[in-house]
């Protein structure tokens, strides 16, 4: 028998902070006070920014947005860090933990990318003040030519040199589409090369019917996507990226659980081990 550690982990173990047992209360208090004041003061802001129009500006969209991200943003790690405090045990559940982290994240990226958003605002009203009522406009708009915010359309509405951007494209393109993309090809010359050293031919088909609903999904999405991204645009390109981005965003997703569910032996007999459990029950 191998010596792996098959242990699941349940939970995890914070130290805390370097504070003495004596000093645990004190600093309780101020955490808590500070946090008070970080959830009622934010708030403030956007009860003051919602009622107030004339604060309905740019600059106060973007505060308000911002009082709402460092709201969240306190409110990922503080209760925790108090309740820890106040109990006197440091652990956090395994599910606690990632989520944790995932919002941390989240929001901490929300708040970078708005105090940019405020930097350029500010920009725009120091260096360009006779542009600001237009560049900052609420009612200035773009129109995008897809049915939703594809990386390609969007690029398109800038009015600068975007040639840049498509180098960077087709380089990440590259490289997160054709070399997974390869190593399926190669996949199936290996599986082909293999079936056909199968002597019966009921062998061929039971492995051909194994792989095939397999390959159509890898046909149809893979397909699609270099069929909008890699095959030179004509002039209707733009009905043309409609349609291969409907292909892969919702056929080929719509056509898993008719592939990988219903036409699979052992999901079906799961499912109807399910309804007999059911109808016992019941």
């Amino acid at each position: 028998m191998g010596r792996d550690n098959n242990t699941s982990v349940s939970e995890f173990l914070l130290l805390g902070l370097p504070i003495r047992p004596q000093q645990q209360v004190l600093f309780c208090i101020l955490f808590l006070s500070v946090y008070l004041t970080t959830l009622f003061g934010n708030l403030l802001i956007i009860l003051l920014i919602r009622l107030d129009s004339c604060l309905h500006t740019p600059m106060y969209f973007f505060l308000s947005h911002l009082a709402f991200t460092d709201v969240c943003f306190s409110s990922v790690t503080t209760p925790k860090m108090l309740v820890n405090m106040q109990t006197g045990s440091q652990t956090i559940s395994c599910n606690g933990c990632i989520s944790q982290v995932y919002f941390f994240i989240f929001f901490a990226d929300l708040d970078s990318f708005l105090l940019t958003a405020m930097a350029y605002d500010r920009y725009v009203v120091i260096c360009h003040p006779l542009h600001y009522t237009t560049v900052m406009s609420q009612e200035l708009y773009n129109t995008i030519a897809h049915y939703f915010c594809d990386l390609a359309a969007l690029i398109k509405l800038s009015c600068s040199d975007i040639s840049l951007n498509e180098l960077v494209i087709s380089t990440v393109g590259v490289a997160v589409i054709t070399l997974p993309l390869i190593c399926v090809i190669v996949s199936y010359i290996r599986i082909l090369a293999t079936i056909l050293k199968i002597p019966s031919t009921k062998g061929v088909c039971k492995a051909l019917s194994t792989c095939g609903s397999h390959l159509s999904v890898v046909s149809l999405y893979y397909g699609t996507i270099l069929g909008q991204y890699f095959v030179p645009s004509s002039n209707n390109s733009n009905i043309k990226d409609i349609i291969s981005a409907l292909m892969y965003t919702v056929v080929t997703p719509m056509l898993n659980p008719f592939i990988y569910s219903l036409r699979n032996r052992d999901i079906n007999g799961a499912l109807k081990k399910r309804r007999s459990t059911n109808r016992a029950y019941n």
